[in-house]
């Protein structure tokens, strides 16, 4: 063993710190994007009316709506926020760097509860940072991170205070849960998973039970004191919220199964670049031959997909093929949970598949739409178990441990920092597209309008722009609207912009093969449309359409 790894063996936490630093570091400065705005905004409210987070309307869904009613997400990400703003400012640097605190505490709370159940958890703490669906989100500024950071730490507490019979670890699991709960809904999936943890441990209901009472009290008071000051019951109505969604675009279930394995596979891509290590032959085979047959049922049958959504893209056959790849990953993913329960058939193992299984059955089944972020609580579980796997293949000391393993984790690092890269530039083209725009066509006597939202909103606004109001618009002759392609919520029957000649088209670049967010390519990481979390092709630059000088008043 040289120095190098020696050093990591005797201080696992500050190796894991420096390479948590050395991933993350070099995007710090990545613009906000997506939905960071809303928890930005939200922040920005609770700087200023710590009581009341959702106090102030804002322009997201097409209209004005009371910020309470656009967010699906509780406030305890806002007011971490809120605290590193205080700490170290509004800038991009300074809010993406208070969020390297919760991927630290992922990776290192990791790294502690791998103890438990392999005999390398430095390689299942690496194995969950170097996945796609982790640097991406790890350099957002929204709850997914923080919510898994409590999620790990919440288990970690959990399963010591099982083993050990000691109710202070419990009681702060219970705290964890609560905090996970109150960062992002779906925090409260803990409760069966380590209610159903300790049924197994200790065979029937106990003390212990009481402690996963504290979530649903917290729940349950943060249902109230939400019920006081707005009116409504938030957590019922993000619940509502998802049934609406699933109507309104009506996806069949196996588009949906089948994108939800592409995620699972592309978003925890570590476990597909380790096939050759996890599997025996017979078993590559096996998979081999799945893949070849749901390609050719899936390419062959457009039954099975929703053509309007394919025709967007510029190369379907070459998306289709990437959703077939990576559904075979996810596919891997799922096998590796379920026999590792039928090879141990023990409570840990238990632990580990319902929390894989559990993360994909709500991501398919019951989330509003497919994306990496329901896809994000898994990836520590999938660290696990892939270590475990390749402790059961491999003796100690074995040579695929000094080449094999390092190959393939450089391979997952690389490609999730690739993925990483191109969502910062992806972001960077939006922000750059808002600077070229308000310098040209803002101007005093006339408004600059724009639609769509996510980042590019949030940098018009803050140079000065107005966002288009579609339920009641307020062009004037003279006016400037600006629409961004790749977006959502662009238009309004009542707006006939392919009436109207554009003034200008304005480009920034991004990456140019390899996309997060670009529906020509079929990537949606943040909000699926039944594509890729991340595709490979030819990636059109960010652009955005200008009409200026508007002639005809805007028909009511």
């Amino acid at each position: 063993m040289n120095k190098i790894s020696r050093w990591f063996v005797l201080h696992p936490y500050w190796a894991l710190t420096l390479v948590v630093l050395a991933a993350l570091g070099p995007f710090l400065a990545k613009p906000f994007n997506l939905d960071d705005p809303l928890f930005i905004w939200v922040a920005q409210q609770i700087y200023l009316h710590p009581t009341n987070p959702y106090g102030f309307d804002v322009n997201w869904a097409q209209t004005v709506f009371p910020m309470w009613n656009c967010t699906e997400n509780p406030p305890l990400a806002c007011y971490y926020l809120a605290l590193g703003a205080g700490v170290f400012g509004w800038s991009e640097i300074g809010l993406h760097f208070a969020f390297v605190l919760p991927a630290l505490a992922v990776i290192c709370g990791t790294h502690r509860l791998a103890r438990h159940f392999c005999d390398r958890p430095m390689l299942a703490a690496l194995a969950t940072l170097f996945t796609p669906v982790f640097l991406v989100s790890s350099l957002t500024v929204m709850c997914d991170v923080l919510m898994l950071a409590f999620w790990v730490w919440a288990v970690v507490w959990w399963v010591e205070g099982m083993e050990r019979d000691d109710f202070g670890r419990l009681a702060v699991s219970g705290l964890f849960i609560a905090l996970a709960a109150l960062t992002k809904y779906y925090g409260m999936c803990l409760v069966p998973l380590l209610g159903a943890y300790g049924l197994l441990i200790k065979g029937r209901p106990g003390r212990w039970m009481v402690y996963l009472l504290v979530p649903m009290v917290t729940l349950l008071a943060y249902q109230f004191a939400t019920k006081l000051l707005y009116g409504h019951d938030l957590l019922f109505r993000a619940v509502e919220y998802t049934t609406f969604a699933e109507g309104l675009y009506g996806y069949s279930k196996i588009a949906t199964v089948l994108a939800a394995l592409a995620f699972t596979g592309g978003c925890a891509a570590v476990a597909v670049v380790f096939t050759l290590l996890l599997w025996r032959m017979p078993a590559l085979a096996v998979l081999g031959g799945l893949t070849v047959l749901m390609a050719g049922v899936f390419l062959s049958n457009g039954a099975m997909w929703d053509e309007s959504i394919s025709s967007q893209w510029a190369s379907p056959t070459s998306v289709k093929f990437q959703i077939v790849l990576w559904a075979a990953g996810g596919i891997c993913v799922l096998v590796l949970a379920i026999t590792d329960v039928l090879r141990r058939r023990d409570a840990r193992s238990c632990l580990l598949a319902l929390w894989v299984v559990g993360t994909f059955s709500f991501t398919a089944f019951f989330n509003w739409t497919v994306n990496g972020r329901s896809i994000l609580p898994m990836v520590p579980a999938v660290g696990i178990l892939l270590v475990r796997r390749l402790e059961q293949h491999f003796p100690a000391g074995h040579k695929v441990w000094s080449r094999g393993v390092v190959l393939c984790l450089a391979a997952s690092a690389a490609l999730a920092l690739l993925v990483a890269r191109a969502d910062y530039l992806l972001a960077g083209a939006a922000r750059e597209n808002a600077r070229e725009v308000c310098a040209k066509y803002r101007s005093s006597g006339k408004t600059l309008w724009f639609q769509g939202h996510w980042g590019f909103q949030y940098y018009m606004e803050t140079l000065g722009a107005s966002a288009l109001d579609l339920a009641n618009p307020a062009l004037k002759a003279g006016d400037t609207l600006v629409v961004p392609l790749n977006n959502t919520i662009l238009r309004s029957p009542k707006l006939k912009l392919e009436t109207i000649t554009p003034a200008n088209i304005i480009t920034a670049p991004k990456s140019r093969f390899l996309a997060t967010m670009d529906q020509t390519t079929g990537a949606g990481f943040y909000f699926a449309n039944l594509g890729l979390p991340f595709a490979f092709g030819h990636v059109p630059p960010e652009s955005v359409v200008v009409y200026d000088h508007w002639l005809p008043p805007f028909p009511q």
